[in-house]
């Protein structure tokens, strides 16, 4: 029998049925690197004090201001959804000696603006976004936080309820796209910040729901984290994507997540070797991902003495006045925003 044409006409509309947003393959959703906390290229899984301003796991920062003190590290653990790893956050040192307005602890996460500039803030067209993760604490109540733009001109305070200690839960916060402010700048300086905080005093606290020019960092009802040095709280599962509902994470393999992760810092996890000339020692260095900006170096050893030259962004060298065999371990190079 002679197959027929099936003309578009000839299907009633009614018999076509379009996926649910969770059935569809969904990928780059997550704006988010290092999410499902995997990636840790400086501790290699050790716990870390945490001063201010201070990159712990890849692309985890921590603030702090105050008489208080913790400790970040990766470790494994049963998250649901396949998760294996997720960051650890242990008081160490409680505030003893009362909080204090101007005190402040928080988890901090920067975007490069080129990764939110479709996101459109600052314009009539911004976007509505949805943050997601799995935490776990063994304490209870409001926790909160704020999105907040890479100048910190505007905030948006977010507040979401740990239920059950000890026991992971998702947590969901939409936040409506800002149609004022300054949401633009260089493609690759810190355009967006997500802040969690872990304690607060009353000159960084706001009231949730809304966008301001306050400083704040998240809401007047925030857990104080820093009360005991039995408190320890577990992040994982980060996810930031365009849209009014939380979809299931983007998990993605751990080279594709070290790759990205290596934009902002890299341990070059080999030997540099000199080369003797007579007068002068010379040794070349290739990052294996081009960074952010031109890095700042380190070394784990450099017996040596040899002086760092980041150069550009893709590599470098180090140089010596004198003719030395020595060579540097472990090359570092850090780009953070």
């Amino acid at each position: 029998m002679a197959l027929s044409t099936i003309g578009t006409n000839q299907i009633a509309s009614e018999a076509v049925t379009v996926p649910k947003v969770t059935d569809q393959v969904l990928t780059n959703r997550n704006l988010i690197i290092n999410g499902a906390m995997t990636v840790d290229q400086r501790n290699s899984g050790s716990a870390v004090a945490a001063p201010h301003n201070t990159y712990t796991l890849d692309r985890l920062n921590v603030y702090q201001s105050g008489d208080a003190a913790y400790s970040v590290q990766q470790v494994s653990d049963v998250v649901p959804d396949g998760f294996t790893n997720s960051a650890k956050i242990a008081c160490t040192t409680a505030d003893t000696n009362g909080f204090g307005a101007t005190d402040y602890y928080m988890l901090t996460y920067n975007f490069e603006y080129n990764q939110i500039r479709s996101l459109e803030f600052g314009t009539s067209s911004a976007k509505q976004v949805t943050l997601s993760f799995y935490v776990r604490s063994n304490l209870t109540g409001t926790f909160s936080g704020a999105l907040e733009s890479g100048d910190g001109g505007r905030h948006y305070v977010f507040e979401y309820t740990i239920n059950s200690a000890n026991t992971f839960e998702r947590k969901s916060i939409t936040i409506p796209g800002d149609t004022s402010g300054t949401w633009t700048g260089t493609y690759n300086a810190r355009g967006m910040k997500i802040r969690l905080a872990l304690a607060l005093g009353a000159d960084y606290d706001g009231t949730a729901g809304t966008w301001g020019t306050d400083e704040s960092y998240g809401s007047t009802n925030q857990t104080n984290f820093v009360s005991s040095t039995s408190n320890v709280f577990y992040i994982s599962g980060l996810q930031f994507e365009e849209g009014d509902t939380a979809t299931p994470f983007e998990h993605e393999d751990y080279a594709t997540t070290l790759r990205k992760c290596k934009r902002y810092y890299e341990l070059l996890d080999t030997t540099v070797y000199p080369t003797n000339y007579s007068t002068v020692s010379l040794g070349n260095f290739f990052w294996t991902e081009q960074k952010r900006v031109e890095p700042t170096l380190s070394v784990d050893s450099n017996s040596g003495g040899f002086n760092l030259y980041p150069e550009q962004t893709s590599g470098g060298y180090i140089y010596k006045a004198s003719a030395n065999f020595s060579a540097i371990l472990n090359m570092r190079g850090t780009s953070e925003l």
